[in-house]
């Protein structure tokens, strides 16, 4: 039931987010812990599953330095509990690759970009739009996740809030995903060896998302959170053009 789980925490998320009253007071540290948890249990029990009243009660018992890191803690259990689903079935690699053709997807489209941060868009038609992108095209953790996220970009960028469903998937076998631009396709041998630095590098595996992007022209840029390595044609020629402006 982790998918179910899921649902559920996101629309308790989006409750939660919606109503700042209610966010005031489950975050309240200025209320015993187990009052908060009362009154969550008061005011979902019966609505959701007892295991999704369980897991609230777990993050309101908590001390939040702002009412939205509540919402936020929610959301990020949400999508784990989607992605740990996936892990289960055998289906996480694919999710994760669908997570990245989405953020790639929604880079190359001014209208879809539009579509999704367009604040005049409700969220239900956001959400409706995303499912009917990708129903039947991708895994259902991966509609739950976007379809809740997309909806719900409170002002962040798209590309911001899908690096953070990246890593949160990658944290679930403690590996990282490198997001790489090149000009070419990687031979398998490259991106082995890529791959096998990388890992070497930051302790933990590192799993490689490739984009084949002509702009780059030649060299490679490699992204893995917030850190850039960008040693690609493109940006060495611009560099060089600044320098001569300069």
């Amino acid at each position: 039931g982790l998918l179910e789980l899921s649902g559920e925490l996101f629309a308790v998320a989006d409750l939660i987010g919606d109503d700042a009253q209610l966010r005031m007071a489950l975050s309240d540290a200025g209320q015993p812990a187990q009052t908060r948890v009362g009154l969550a249990t008061t005011l979902f029990a019966g609505k959701v599953s007892p295991v999704a009243v369980e897991v609230l009660g777990d993050i309101v018992s908590q001390r939040w330095s702002n009412p939205e890191d509540l919402v936020d803690a929610t959301e990020e259990l949400a999508a784990q509990a989607a992605f740990i689903s996936a892990e289960q079935a055998g289906d996480l690699d694919a999710v994760e690759g669908q997570l990245f053709t989405f953020e790639r997807a929604v880079a190359g489209s001014a209208d879809l970009q539009m579509a999704l941060t367009d604040p005049s868009v409700g969220t239900a038609q956001k959400a409706g739009l995303i499912g009917s992108l990708l129903t039947g095209q991708a895994d259902p953790a991966t509609i739950e996740v976007l379809r809740y996220a997309m909806s719900h970009l409170r002002g962040r960028r798209v590309d911001t809030v899908m690096d953070g469903l990246i890593d949160i998937a990658g944290e679930q076998r403690n590996r990282s995903v490198a997001e790489v631009r090149v000009a070419r396709p990687l031979e398998e041998d490259q991106a082995a060896r890529l791959a096998a630095v990388l890992t070497r590098l930051h302790g933990r595996e590192v799993r490689l998302n490739v984009a084949v992007d002509p702009d780059v022209v030649g060299g490679i840029s490699v992204r893995i959170g917030s850190e850039v390595v960008d040693a690609t044609v493109a940006t060495r020629i611009e560099q060089a053009r600044r320098a001569m402006v300069g």
